[in-house]
């Protein structure tokens, strides 16, 4: 489960490091605020994932304690 934590977050930096890489690739560019806008939308779609899945965890008891 460690591991699923440690590349979820990955992921999250990932897309975020993406939206920033669009944000100063072309400003003022309709195409590009359409790209960042999906790359921050996909980071927060991977954090709820994210907090869901810890949460299902704890309570159907596949987490204990630390990770």
């Amino acid at each position: 489960m460690r591991l699923v934590v440690i590349v979820f977050l990955l992921l999250i930096v990932a897309s975020l490091g993406s939206a920033l890489m669009f944000l100063f690739k072309d400003r003022g560019d309709p195409e590009v605020s359409r790209r960042m806008a999906k790359a921050l939308a996909l980071r927060v779609g991977l954090s709820i994932a994210l907090f869901l899945m810890l949460m299902g965890g704890y309570y159907f008891g596949l987490l204990t304690g630390r990770l």
